[in-house]
């Protein structure tokens, strides 16, 4: 007689395992300690074997009877059934060690090295917020390009249309990993040029034109604020490095400041790729790094501060500025435009301009070799631009006298 759900459900432990039997050699095994298993005996090639499809409730009545119609569809095709399950478990393994997370995981850890903490931090959040939901558990090779599209389309649904373009690059750089280390024959976001809208026109942060700078070195002069920002905005004119160089800036980058050949040497870990950046300073940046030590007290810090961080905040200069009446006419970040555009018309080298404005080398090996590249010529070049600063300064005050 078969089985019914209220017999398994209430079938109850005995001193000797039971067997309850339903239909087709599928049965109902209940151990001394009340475990529920089911159970399937067959025969193939005339070997007697036993099948095992789960726990009951966890698999049901009605479930149990399904796997044992597939069995027994298995024998009749001449298929193996315990071949066929191992040979699954071991596809799904595979299929797990090749998804698109785990592959991405071992791109990732492969490249760190390569990258800032800052950059590979945001990288992997990104990863983990928009990219492994949908994409992270498919077998790579299995992922097709409209499944790419539908998840980074989502991200330029929330309005973030450069984000989406960034995210589909490092989709593209997982991808053509996983065909290097043979488990994807294709990178399906190659099918995706073009899918993803236009980020516009690129907004380039407005630099001062170099006619109007004599005005904001006066009106830096005359600043009323606090004395460690006037002196901030004066280095920025003065070495025109990224911001965020500056104010994380500390005082055991700079050496010799007492002789004749002073130097800032930026960390590899604070700079945008993993290498360190040389600064040769002027006379006129180190008379402001002298005046300004009498604001930094014994911080670590050139602009210490009470934040988070510990140092100056990313607006405080910006705002500065905006005091100055200099808002939506500059930005900080414009002074590297302003001294570039004059060290090119003045005919100093690109390269030594693009050294000392630290661009990205796309040979990551050649560029840490090259951190003191062209140093020579790039400290009489900083040290022209320093004093042209001054005169402009000069011409300022001979203009209000």
């Amino acid at each position: 007689m078969p089985l019914s759900d209220v017999a398994c459900r209430n079938a109850k432990p005995l001193a000797k395992a039971q067997k309850l039997a339903d239909a087709g050699g599928l049965y109902l095994y209940v151990s001394t300690a009340g475990g529920k298993l089911w159970r399937c005996d067959y025969r193939f090639v005339g070997q007697r074997r036993t099948a095992s499809f789960g726990a009951y409730p966890h698999v049901g009545l009605a479930e149990a009877r399904r796997r044992r119609d597939e069995l027994k569809a298995q024998i009749a095709d001449g298929i193996d059934p315990g071949a066929a399950k191992k040979a699954a478990k071991k596809n799904a393994k595979l299929a797990a060690g090749n998804s698109f997370e785990t592959i991405a995981r071992e791109w990732f850890a492969l490249k760190l090295a390569d990258w800032v903490d800052s950059y590979s931090t945001r990288l992997m959040s990104r990863l983990e917020a928009d990219v492994f939901p949908p994409l992270g558990a498919r077998p790579i090779s299995a992922i097709e390009p409209p499944e790419i599209l539908d998840a980074v389309r989502k991200v330029e649904g929330r309005g973030a249309v450069e984000l989406a373009k960034r995210e589909l690059q490092t989709i593209g750089q997982i991808f053509r990993f996983a065909i290097a280390s043979g488990r994807a024959t294709r990178d399906p976001t190659r099918d995706l040029v073009g899918a993803l809208k236009s980020p516009g026109r690129v907004k380039h942060r407005r630099a001062l034109p170099i006619a109007e700078l004599p005005g904001f070195l006066r009106a830096l002069d005359a600043y009323d604020g606090e004395p460690a920002t006037r002196l901030a905005l004066k280095l920025m004119v003065l070495t025109f490095v990224r911001t965020s160089e500056l104010r994380a800036a500390q005082w055991a980058e700079f050496e010799g400041l007492d002789g004749a050949e002073p130097l800032w040497r930026i960390p590899a870990e604070r700079m945008k790729m993993r290498f360190e950046h040389l600064v040769p300073l002027a006379p006129q940046a180190v008379t402001a790094l002298t005046e300004l030590r009498e604001y930094s007290g014994r911080s670590a810090f050139l602009f210490p501060s009470p934040g988070k961080e510990g140092f100056m905040s990313n607006n405080t200069m910006l705002f500065a500025m905006y005091r100055m009446g200099y808002h939506g006419r500059a930005t900080v970040h414009g002074f590297r435009g302003v001294a570039s555009t004059w060290l090119n018309e003045t005919g100093y080298s690109t390269d030594w301009i693009e050294r000392q404005l630290a661009h990205d080398e796309r040979n990551e090996v050649r560029g840490a070799y090259n951190s003191a590249q062209y140093l020579a010529g790039r400290r009489a070049m900083m040290a022209v631009w320093s004093e042209q600063i001054s005169n402009f300064a000069a011409t300022v005050d001979q203009t209000q006298g």
